[in-house]
């Protein structure tokens, strides 16, 4: 009797980014990252190999998915076999409760779950670790969505050096992100091909590098003494060096919209009178506002001078992955 195993992960938001790859296959980046586990968004994932099934049958919320957009799930599903031994196609069943291709993490929290579901489905019991290292292959954010809390992803120069381990789990102060929804839609170009653009072209690059590694020691030291306004300001500074790489790539390309920099204004408004808050954005639109949980009202009632109430979606510090055998 095939078993069905079932996993869900977080995403996480990096604090400390990463933007650019060493090696595609292996998915090493070009610097390590910092991130936090948000108890808001995450994917559950459903994994059951059978012998009757002639290919993958990949459902994604409801829906199942052609072949051609199924094929990433299943190059990950084909490793998850070379490394287990299994034969068997599998049936994937995938909840996302993320915006996809938003800049949301959808993939980090999409990958770490088919990673513990398809391992544990094949017969693998992975460690942490090792868990780590199998979901980078399917997306490099997911490499730190196994875990909950503060996580850091180290470079590394191989397979077995790069992954990820928690820096504080549980959090234990008062920090929060209010995610500003602006776009749940396709960006203009993805993760993927940006990052190549920008290492490819930008005369920026090697300084991105230098600047990411120093804000990576600075951001341990900020977790470690609880200091929001450290934390703050090293994210938003770190954020805005990734997209003034977009800017300085060769085509040039950004994922802000004018939505997001009403955001961005509003955020800098509000510190500017007194208010403990800075924001943060991925490869997309949505603006990401690091904050106190005692300040929530005072920015959301600020924010919604421009935007609606269900666009502002407080997130916590989240879990990390856990799985189940149905």
């Amino acid at each position: 009797m095939a078993k069905t195993v079932t996993a869900k992960a977080h995403t996480n938001i990096a604090l400390v980014k990463y933007w650019g790859k060493k090696d595609a296959d292996l998915m090493l980046p070009q610097n390590g990252s910092i991130s936090l586990t948000l108890d808001h968004f995450y994917t559950q994932t459903s994994v059951t190999f059978a012998t009757q099934l002639t290919a993958d049958e990949i459902e994604f919320n409801g829906q199942r998915l052609t072949a051609q957009k199924a094929a990433r799930i299943s190059q990950f599903l084909d490793l998850v076999r070379q490394q287990s031994g299994q034969t068997a196609y599998a049936k994937v069943v995938t909840e996302n409760h993320v915006p996809t291709s938003a800049g949301l993490a959808s993939s980090a929290s999409g990958f770490a779950a088919l990673a513990g579901a398809a391992s544990r489905a094949a017969g693998l019991q992975l460690d942490l670790t090792d868990l780590s290292r199998l979901a980078r292959r399917g997306s490099g954010s997911a490499t730190r969505s196994i875990f909950g809390g503060f996580v850091e992803w180290h470079a590394g120069h191989d397979d077995a050096s790069s992954y990820a381990e928690v820096l504080q789990d549980p959090v234990d102060w008062d920090i929060q992100m209010i995610a500003v929804v602006l776009k749940a839609t396709q960006k203009p170009i993805s993760s993927t091909a940006g990052m190549a653009r920008v290492v490819q072209t930008s005369p920026y690059y090697p300084a991105w590098v230098q600047t990411a590694e120093a804000d990576l020691k600075r951001m341990r030291q900020a977790i470690a003494a609880r200091d929001l306004q450290q934390v703050g300001q090293i994210a938003e500074t770190n954020a805005m060096r990734m997209h003034a790489l977009n800017l300085s790539a060769e085509p040039a390309f950004n994922y802000f919209t004018a939505e997001t920099l009403t955001a961005i204004q509003a955020v800098t408004d509000l510190r500017s009178q007194g208010v403990n808050c800075y924001y943060t954005l991925d490869a997309g639109p949505n603006v990401k506002i690091i904050c106190a949980g005692q300040d929530t009202d005072v920015i959301k009632t600020a924010l919604q001078q421009y935007f609606e109430p269900e666009q502002l979606i407080v997130a916590k510090p989240g879990p990390g992955i856990t799985i189940t055998e149905n």
